[in-house]
């Protein structure tokens, strides 16, 4: 009888290892284009979080119903503030494992769509949404502008800096940044295709808006919705980009808050952005003083609705157990208000009287802004906050009478 052949300990251990990490990394890309599931995303304390299940199929476990496709958006809205449930956060915002050819593709081209897309029927169908990273307010935090600001945080006005104006200037980068929404961007993006496979989905960048890619040839809007996250330094081509847009018929859809707080220039030659006015400074090149807080606070006021405020000291209706951060207040009176979070203002600070945050709509011209009010980023892997976006804001902004 010959002897059974004996198999190294260390080599079975390699290839358990090897086979494991292989299986880590593949299923999640394999699944999201066999099955239509959307990238895995694994937290940093080890326990895995799945997004929410589609509406219309049998492993739905969402607080609207099947039947809320039938259903206006109005009726939407209101099975959404009707609904008490609750999902517990992950502790950490999850490390995620995406395809690497969904960011930045160089051509925007269409990502790939699952071939079953019978649950989702004619709703929404073949809707051009661009999900925008923001790739400036990256840059700014990437140790330059605030290395500045902290430097000369005793500054008064009146005072004009001219040493360390290098600070004020940065390289662009494109990888997603942590603080500047670019992990939930890319979450988000894993969301959409779930949710919308049918849609056409563009992932941009700030320097493809400030270039006017969100436009055709012809001027007319390139896309349906747009969606921004932490946008707190654009340039102006961009923001009256963003505004016409909007004026032009299309939906934008913002996440965060803290938006189109200050002003950069950019240069494409160099790809680097600078600093121009706003966040309490202004610059022009060869010095820099002391000036206004948020760029164009009026203005942006009278047409995306709500301005930044970081005095909230709690929520009383907070159906995402959102911690205070950064958020939006309503500033117009026409904010059509879909969820008010009923927001306390800090006793430590000078404001008076009663501030509103809350997920609003504003109609501008043609078209409409609907934003979050919160900071998305912090409760972007919330199973309830998923599923509100998911049922209410998307739908409420795709909506059209068949």
């Amino acid at each position: 009888m010959s002897k059974p052949i004996q198999v190294p300990i260390i080599s079975l251990k390699f290839l358990i290892v090897s086979s494991m990490i292989f299986i880590l990394f593949s299923l999640p890309y394999a699944n999201s284009v066999v099955s239509g599931i959307q990238p895995q995303f694994i937290a940093d304390s080890g326990s895995s979080y799945t997004p929410p299940s589609l509406l219309n199929t049998g492993a739905n476990t969402s607080v609207m119903n099947a039947s809320s496709l039938n259903n206006s958006p109005q009726s939407i809205i209101k099975n959404m503030r009707n609904s008490n449930e609750t999902l517990p956060i992950p502790g950490k915002l999850p490390q995620i494992l995406a395809n690497k050819n969904y960011i930045f593709s160089t051509n925007k081209s269409e990502i790939s769509t699952p071939s079953n897309n019978s649950h989702i029927g004619e709703f929404g169908k073949g809707v051009r949404i661009a999900v925008v990273m923001p790739t400036f307010t990256a840059a700014a935090y990437d140790h330059s502008f605030y290395v500045f600001y902290n430097k000369y945080i005793n500054v008064t006005r009146g005072v004009n800096i001219t040493k360390d104006l290098n600070l004020l200037s940065n390289k662009v980068t494109n990888k997603p940044s942590l603080s500047a929404s670019g992990i939930a961007m890319l979450y988000l993006l894993g969301n959409l295709k779930w949710v919308r496979p049918d849609a056409n989905i563009a992932f941009l960048t700030d320097q493809d808006v400030d270039e006017g890619s969100i436009f055709q040839v012809k001027g007319s809007n390139a896309y349906d919705v747009i969606i921004l996250g932490h946008q707190e330094y654009v340039t102006q081509r961009e923001y009256d980009n963003f505004k016409q847009f909007v004026g032009s018929g299309g939906t934008m859809i913002i996440l965060d808050g803290n938006v189109f707080y200050a002003q950069v220039k950019y240069n494409n030659n160099t790809d680097t952005i600078t600093l121009v006015k706003g966040h309490s400074w202004a610059f022009n090149g060869k010095s820099a003083w002391r000036s206004v807080n948020e760029r164009w606070e009026n203005e942006t006021a009278q047409w995306v609705g709500s301005n930044y405020i970081s005095d909230i000291s709690k929520f009383s209706n907070n159906p995402f157990a959102y911690l205070p951060h950064e958020e939006q207040y309503i500033t117009n009176p026409k904010d059509i208000i879909l969820l008010n979070y009923n927001a306390t203002i800090s006793p430590s600070t000078n404001r008076t009287g009663s501030i509103v945050v809350a997920t609003y709509e504003l109609n501008y011209l043609k078209g409409k802004v609907i934003a979050l009010g919160l900071y998305s980023d912090d409760i972007i892997v919330n199973g309830a906050f998923d599923r509100y976006f998911d049922n209410l804001i998307l739908q409420y902004a795709v909506w059209t009478q068949d």
